[in-house]
């Protein structure tokens, strides 16, 4: 395995296998949740075609989060019909979303549904949205968001999206797709490698390191515009930026000095300041959601581990002790577990730690596992793992419980980031 940590020494993974140009990702559910809410959606009623295909997207949505069961609608329902509570409770759901499909003005659709709890036989609450006939799947992952979140009670992560790199032949792509994997598009193309893209927090751009200058380079890159900036070209390596909470600024591994150290810079690039020093080598850094940490990991003491320093720069405080190999730290949203890659037996694994009681947990059964990546609600984190040679991506939840696999048929995908929660 060529990890990432041996990545920011300039020892770069090499793809192997090729892919179809903008191929869809497919997901594969291998685990669900213990307790899953049994729900069923029916069919939209109105413009058969497009009210069904809306509906298919909600339920498509609601069965990969592995935290709903699924049971069966029958006919459609229209938002605005009496619901037969005890019908609905015989066939053994909790709950029920109905809906409707109608045409509204400019060649648009108006779609309504409400949201029914068959076991109190009450009203959750309902919307409408307008779309064109080509936002069929954004508004069927819409309504899956407000179901999740009124049934479980977080945020629901449908709408958002993902973003990864992919090889075809000798041609690598930075491509953007929806959470579910669909709607794939390629944001960058090159000949030469793409490593580590990440996010702004508000999803407007993506950082990522391109080596299309033959070095490693920094840039930002607008992803309404397609223009992009280099934020970082000194001498020597320019890896591995992680932004900050506010977007304004970037963290990155430069080796302009000597050996991988950690610096900030501003995103337009200017405004350089390094932020620690030791004698091995500084790489990955990742920000606290507050803001006041940066991540990162290090071998300074020896072997690869985890630590922390202070966003302004300062003294650096060791968080991982268990193992000789703990890398790539990815803080959750909500600041309290910080997920890593851990060597477990010659294996490397995906590991969660709980920052408070310091336990941590192993939540992967695979091998070669590398870039965890929450999604915006912290419940599952993508990464990239290999099988059978092949780079694949996979998620799991944050408990260990739902996994999934996401991989492009006969195709290598790495490099997977998750986007953050989108206004509307």
């Amino acid at each position: 395995m060529i990890s990432a940590f041996a990545r920011a020494a300039l020892a770069l993974a090499v793809f192997a296998l090729s892919l179809a140009a903008r191929a869809q990702l497919t997901i594969e559910i291998t685990g669900a949740g213990a307790n899953r809410i049994p729900v069923a959606i029916a069919d939209f009623a109105g413009e058969p075609g497009i009210a069904r295909a809306v509906a298919m997207v909600v339920r498509a949505d609601l069965e990969r989060s592995g935290l709903f069961r699924l049971v069966e609608a029958g006919a459609p329902l229209a938002e605005n019909a009496a619901v037969n509570f005890a019908d609905w409770k015989a066939r053994g759901a909790d709950a029920l979303v109905a809906g409707s499909v109608v045409p509204a003005v400019n060649g648009r659709y108006e779609v309504r549904f409400r949201l029914h709890d068959v076991q109190k036989q009450a009203s959750l609450g309902g919307l409408a949205y307008v779309m064109t006939s080509q936002q069929g799947r954004t508004t069927g992952h819409r309504i899956a968001d407000y179901v999740y979140e009124k049934l479980l009670g977080e945020p629901g992560i449908f709408s958002t999206r993902i973003a990864y790199v992919v090889k075809s032949g000798g041609r690598f792509e930075l491509q953007i797709a929806d959470a579910d994997g669909m709607n794939a598009q390629a944001a960058l193309a090159s000949r030469e490698p793409i490593i580590s893209p990440a996010w702004s927090p508000d999803g407007s751009r993506l950082a990522y390191v391109s080596f299309e200058a033959k070095k490693p380079v920094v840039y930002v890159h607008s992803l309404a515009s397609g223009r992009r900036h280099v934020a970082a070209n000194f001498k020597g390596s320019n890896s591995a930026p992680a932004w900050s909470p506010d977007g304004s600024k970037l963290a990155v591994v430069l080796t302009k000095d000597g050996g991988s150290q950690l610096y900030s810079l501003n995103a337009d690039g200017s405004g350089v300041t390094r932020l620690a020093s030791s004698s091995g080598i500084d790489t990955e850094p990742f920000y606290s959601p507050d803001g006041q940490f940066i991540y990162f990991t290090s071998d300074r003491g020896g072997s690869p581990q985890i630590y922390r320093v202070p966003a302004g720069g300062g003294a650096a405080q060791r968080v991982t002790f268990e193992g000789n190999y703990n890398v790539s730290p990815r803080l959750s949203p909500d600041g309290r577990s910080l997920a890593f890659v851990t060597r477990n037996e010659g294996r490397f694994q995906l590991a969660l730690m709980d920052l408070a009681t310091r336990q941590t947990q192993i939540l992967t059964d695979s091998a070669k596992d590398e870039s965890p990546s929450f999604a915006p609600n912290g419940r599952m984190i993508l990464y990239a793992s290999e099988i059978g040679g092949r780079g694949v991506l996979a998620a799991v939840s944050s408990d260990g419980r739902v996994k999934q696999k996401l991989s492009v048929q006969a195709g290598d995908v790495r490099e997977p980031a998750w986007g953050p929660f989108m206004k509307h």
